[in-house]
């Protein structure tokens, strides 16, 4: 062991030697050459760290008011459906939208809105719609452009996805997703066509600031009253008063 033990000492010392011109070379730090790391500049924290709110520009709600009791928020994409979100704020400001009814709107799957004439062939008087599908995926409360066989033949029609159904995928374009009221989607009347159909009381975008209506008016106002309720005198078997 000693001769094995002296002859890797003996290569050790041999490898320092041949090493040592080397290091010997290596040019010296002067400490004028050091410098500060730049100062980055301050950032804010981001807007989507969990428990702080997003920072979404108003003209990108949609705001639907519904018959079926209560406010819906979508926030529009326009960074993946630009032609679409300008499409539906047009529409949103004329008034296009008010009073329009869900026609077909298919439980578990989706509510399909936006046709004036109610029969799912109506549209608006704008051209049609150039398709502009992307990658976001048809979740629960992802808002959609309805269209006919061509790719290209969207226009005023659109769907609120009420279960997940991706083999939609970028075959329609999604241009939102509804991020509050999703309950007063859920309560949309179910048919094809729905018996009693639920309506769109006023469509509104959010930086124009219309507020919502008396939901529980409109609600007391569509509820029929009970007989009896009102403690009535039964009606007069006698002649009828004159005029």
């Amino acid at each position: 062991m000693g001769r094995f033990t002296g002859v890797f000492a003996g290569l050790f010392a041999a490898a320092l030697l041949a090493a040592a011109p080397a290091l010997a070379q290596q040019p010296r730090v002067d400490p004028k050459d050091l410098k500060v790391p730049p100062k980055l500049p301050e950032m804010a924290a981001p807007s989507n760290l969990q428990g702080t709110l997003a920072q979404v520009n108003e003209e990108n709600i949609l705001l639907l008011d519904l018959s079926t009791g209560g406010r819906v928020k979508i926030i529009m994409r326009p960074d993946v459906a630009p032609k679409h979100i300008e499409r539906i704020r047009t529409l949103v400001r004329r008034g296009f939208y008010d009073g329009t009814v869900f026609h077909r709107v298919i439980d578990e799957f989706m509510a399909q809105g936006g046709d004036p004439t109610a029969t799912g062939t109506g549209g608006s008087d704008l051209p049609d719609l150039k398709a502009e599908f992307n990658d976001l995926p048809h979740v629960r409360g992802a808002v959609a452009m309805a269209r006919a066989q061509g790719e290209d033949s969207a226009n005023s029609q659109f769907y609120i996805v009420l279960m997940p159904v991706l083999r939609l995928d970028r075959t329609y374009t999604i241009w939102g997703r509804v991020v509050d009221g999703m309950q007063w989607v859920d309560a949309i009347e179910k048919g094809e066509p729905p018996e009693k159909p639920s309506k769109i009381i006023k469509a509104s975008i959010a930086a124009d600031k219309v507020p919502p209506p008396d939901f529980a008016a409109l609600k007391a106002a569509a509820t029929p009253i009970p007989a009896g309720v009102l403690n009535l005198p039964p009606p007069s078997s006698g002649p009828l008063p004159p005029k």
